[in-house]
Order: C-alpha cells, then structure tokens, then sequence
C-alpha cells in the first residue's frame, strides 16, 4: 500500500514535469522572433553560426527530435544565454535562486510562528474577543494587497521613521564573499571582525520584505489552524475528555493539538509554494536580488531565454515543493494514504 501510494505520486511528479517541459519547449516557437535564438540566445549570426546551431539543437529534424535535445540541454545545465547579459541562463539563476529561497524560508518561519499559535488561540477562546480579534485582523490581511502593504511599510518605517532600509540585502559598507547564497549564513562563515555589524545589517534589510511576504500565509495558516481545531474540538473522544473533568489547557495540549496540526503540517508545505510566486512581486518592490525580480526585469527586457529558464525553474520548484509537501504529511498521518487509494 505504501509503495503503491508513493509511486503513484512519483508518477505524478513526472506527469507534471513532463506537461511543463513541453510547454517550456513551445514557448521558444510561440515567442516573438526566431525560434532558435530564442533557444539558445545567439542573434545576428553568421550562416556558418546558424548552421551550427540548427545542428546542435536538431532544427534539422522534426519537433520530437527538438525537444528530446532539448530535454538533454535542460538535464545538463545547458540553458542557453540571456540576451540582456549574454551569460548562461541556468548560471544566472544558481546564482539567484538561493536570495529567492532565504526570504521565502524566513517568511514561512514567521508565518508557522505567528499563525498556529494564533488560530489556536482562536479556536481556544470560540466567539470570544480574542476570535473576533484575530478574525478582524486575518480578513484585514488577507485582504491587503502585497505591493500596496509593501509601499505602506516603505512609507512609514523607511521614508519617515527611518528604522529600516528599503532595498537590496546588505549595505555597500560590507563586502560579503558569497558561500551558500544565504547572506546570513555567508556572513556568518566568514567570520570577520565586523561580522555582528553585518548580521544587524542584514536583519535589517530582511525585516520589511519578509513582513510583507509572510503576511498571505499568515492568514491562511491562522484561518486553517481554526477551523481545524474547532473540528477536532468537536469530536467525541474531546467531549468524553471534557466530561471526565480536564480543563481548557489540558485538553488542547494532550488531545486536540496533537490530531489538529497534522492537516496544517500540509498546509505549511502548500504555503511554501505559494510563498516563491509571491516573492516576484516583493523582490521587485525592495529591490531583492533573487529569481523573481530577474525574472521581471527579463520580461521588461524581451528577453526570452531568460523568462523561459526562470519560468521552468520556478514552475520545477513549486511541483516539487506541493508534491514533497503532499509526501511529508502522509507520513504523518498513514491514514491518508488509504484516503486517497485510487486517486492520483
């Protein structure tokens, strides 16, 4: 049963990232101008240049033999080059990708830290002030647009009060030597005298994006967590604990927290995803250096090898975050897989 569940899952996986290879691959044709530069990134070249290029990537035969080449181009990193940089798409988005990951990983943080406690706070005090105060504020941030909180923020703890940057990840003051792509952990493995400096400085900058990036799941978590304590708060075997005499405290922690966090634990995955889209718009307000913001500017630019290889690099990576967050509940709770027997 469990083989049968995990494989039909990884079946999945290959589905997907098969339906989004072929679409990646068709967008070179449904761009504007030459398939093949597009592809590969090389204009204006000369008759020898094209013919080379019709060779390696197999323009010569027909679409199937094109996009098994271009799979093999994809496998191995071969990308093709960016029109604005004329550098290698996959090395742009290594070198991206990780400042992409650090604010969505400090977002999720603070948005598991905050939410689950809160919407069991709520689910602890049912249509008492403190449920109709954290549903006020959910709705209120949940409704909030992301670039017009981002502009709020700027305009207050930024232009006016001054207590935090509103761009980049770390002043011009400090030259960090880029290790892993997380500034803070880079900071810390280079261990120089003003490393406690640095480490402020770059909180400081991390402080207002992550904010504004954790606010949506925030309010999706704390809403989740609700209603999934309330429903567990409902169950028999809660109300049996309540009438042998245990008190509120008693029996969220030993019974009810316990049942009610396992759908969140999915939740939590699925937000992540979530988490990389919405990072596009934040990076391009605070000026972050990652994936997103690249991305944008390469659509500004026109340049196409560059929107197709962040598109597939971002698409990759939300498929393979919901299905390894769809595989770490099920471990969880078994008693999904048997839920789910005969689904895909």
């Amino acid at each position: 049963m469990v083989l049968d569940y995990f494989l039909r899952r990884l079946g999945l996986l290959f589905f997907m990232m098969l339906t989004l290879s072929i679409f990646t691959f068709s967008l070179s044709y449904l761009f504007p101008g030459d398939a093949l530069s597009n592809l590969s990134g090389i204009s204006n070249t000369s008759f020898s240049q094209t013919s080379e290029l019709q060779e390696k990537y197999h323009f010569n035969e027909n679409y199937v033999s094109q996009y098994f080449a271009f799979l093999e181009r994809i496998i191995s990193g071969d990308w093709g080059l960016s029109f604005a940089s004329g550098d290698n798409v996959f090395n742009h988005i290594v070198d991206l990708f990780p400042a992409t990951l650090e604010l969505s990983l400090y977002a999720l943080i603070i948005s598991v830290v905050v939410g689950v406690p809160a919407g069991i706070i709520a689910s602890a005090y049912y249509k008492k002030w403190p449920d109709k105060l954290i549903n006020s504020s959910t709705l209120a941030g949940y409704s909030m647009p992301v670039f017009w909180l981002a502009l709020l923020l700027i305009m207050v703890f930024s232009l006016q009060l001054g207590w935090f940057p509103m761009s980049g990840r770390m002043g011009l003051l400090y030259e960090i030597p880029p290790q892993t792509g997380f500034i803070l952990i880079d900071i810390a493995l280079a261990g120089f005298p003003y490393s406690g400096m640095a480490m402020i400085d770059a909180v400081h900058h991390l402080t207002l994006p992550t904010i504004v990036l954790a606010m949506y799941p925030t309010t999706v978590l704390i809403r989740f967590t609700r209603e999934s304590m309330l429903n567990v708060l409902e169950q028999n075997f809660i109300k049996t604990a309540r009438a042998k005499g245990l008190n509120r405290a008693q029996l969220i922690v030993h019974h009810a927290l316990r049942n009610a966090l396992l759908p969140v634990i999915k939740q939590i995955g699925l937000q992540f995803s979530t988490l990389i889209t919405l990072a596009m718009i934040t990076e391009v307000i605070f000026s972050w250096p990652g994936v997103g913001r690249w991305l944008i500017d390469s659509i500004y630019q026109r340049d196409y090898p560059a929107i197709q290889g962040g598109l597939l690099a971002v698409s990759m990576f939300v498929i393979l975050a919901t299905i390894i967050a769809e595989l770490t509940y099920t471990l969880f709770d078994p008693l999904s897989r048997n839920q789910a027997h005969g689904k895909v």
